[in-house]
C-alpha cells in the first residue's frame, strides 16, 4: 500500500486536537468548514468496529440540545471528488444523523494512509476506549500493513513495548474467547493468561462465571495439571496479595505452605522501584 509522504504523527495530532503554534498547524490543517452529512464516509483504517447503541443515542441527544461543537477530523476522499473520509470523530457523525442533522462542521486534514490509521487508533484510545481486540488489530495493521515494528508502535502510542507485544497476542487466542474481550465479559488481564492454553475456551468460561480476577487466573492457569484446574488456593491469601498490589503499585507473590511458613516475593522493574520497596521495608 502507498500511505504517501509520512510527514509524523506528533505533528499530525497536535493539529488535529487544535495544540500546535498557529505558524505550524496553518500549514497542516487546510481549513474549517461545514458539509453535507451525506458527502462523508467512514475511515477503511478505523479500529473501532462497535459502536455502543446507548452511547450513541446519549450523544445524538446531545447534539440535539448543543450541536457539534468540535468539529469532525476528515480528509479529501481519493475516489470520489467532493466527498471526506473521516479522520477521527466517526461516532459523532454517526449520532449527528440520529440527531437529524444534514450539515455538520468538519476541519480538512492533509494526511497520508498511514497518518489516518495512526491519528485513528490514538484518537479512540485517549478519547474513547477501544475494546482490547480493536485495539490490538489496530497495532497489527501498523506493524503488518506500515511496517512499524513493536518499538515504533510503543513510542507512537505511548505505551510500553510489552504492553503492545501483549495486545497483539490476545490475537493469537481462540475465536470464542476473542468474542468474550470484544463483548466486554472478559477483560485483557483475565484472558492474557490464557494465551497458549489448551483449554482456554473452558477455562474462559468460567472465569466469566465464577467471575475470577487476573490475579486469580494467574494461579489456575499455574495450578493447571494434565488440562484440569488444581483449585488449592487459598481465598484470603490472594486478597491479601492484591491489597499488597494496590497499596505498592508492583506485582506480589505469596507463597503459603501447609504448616502456614511461606515467602512473599515482590517484583520490580527499575531502580526507581527497587527504592520504593527498599525504603517501606527500612521506614522506621
Amino acid at each position: 500500500m502507498n500511505s504517501g509522504k509520512k510527514k509524523g504523527l506528533g505533528r499530525g495530532l497536535s493539529a488535529l486536537f487544535g495544540d500546535t503554534p498557529p505558524k505550524e498547524k496553518s500549514s497542516f490543517i487546510n481549513q474549517n468548514t461545514m458539509a453535507a452529512v451525506a458527502d462523508l464516509t467512514r475511515n477503511p483504517y478505523q479500529p473501532r468496529q462497535n459502536f455502543k447503541e446507548e452511547k450513541l443515542n446519549e450523544l445524538a441527544s446531545s447534539i440535539k440540545k448543543n450541536g457539534i461543537i468540535q468539529p469532525i477530523a476528515v480528509r479529501p476522499s481519493k475516489s470520489d471528488s467532493g466527498k471526506y473520509e473521516i479522520v477521527a470523530g466517526e461516532r459523532r457523525w454517526l449520532a449527528a444523523q440520529r440527531a437529524g442533522l444534514h450539515e455538520i462542521p468538519i476541519r480538512i486534514l492533509d494526511l497520508s494512509d498511514v497518518e489516518s490509521l495512526e491519528v485513528a487508533i490514538v484518537e479512540n484510545i485517549q478519547r474513547d476506549d477501544l475494546n482490547p481486540i480493536e485495539e490490538a488489530k489496530g497495532y497489527k495493521r501498523l506493524n503488518e500493513e506500515f511496517k512499524y515494528d513493536h518499538e515504533s508502535i510503543s513510542k507512537l502510542m505511548s505505551k510500553s513495548r510489552s504492553h503492545i507485544s501483549n495486545t497483539l497476542r490476545l490475537l493469537t487466542l481462540p475465536t470464542d474467547v476473542v468474542a468474550m474481550l470484544e463483548e466486554g465479559t472478559l477483560t485483557s488481564g483475565q484472558a492474557r493468561p490464557l494465551i497458549g492454553i489448551s483449554n482456554a475456551s473452558s477455562i474462559a468460561e468460567e472465569i466469566v462465571s465464577k467471575n475470577y480476577s487476573a490475579r486469580k487466573v494467574e494461579y489456575i492457569v499455574r495450578n493447571k495439571k494434565g488440562g484440569k484446574i488444581e483449585k488449592t488456593i487459598d481465598a484470603n491469601i490472594l486478597k491479601t496479595q492484591e491489597r499488597l498490589e494496590k497499596v505498592l503499585g508492583l506485582k506480589v507473590n505469596i507463597t503459603n505452605k501447609k504448616n502456614n511458613s511461606g515467602k512473599i516475593t515482590i517484583e520490580y522493574k527499575d531502580l526507581d522501584q527497587f527504592q520504593l520497596v527498599s525504603d517501606l521495608l527500612t521506614k522506621h
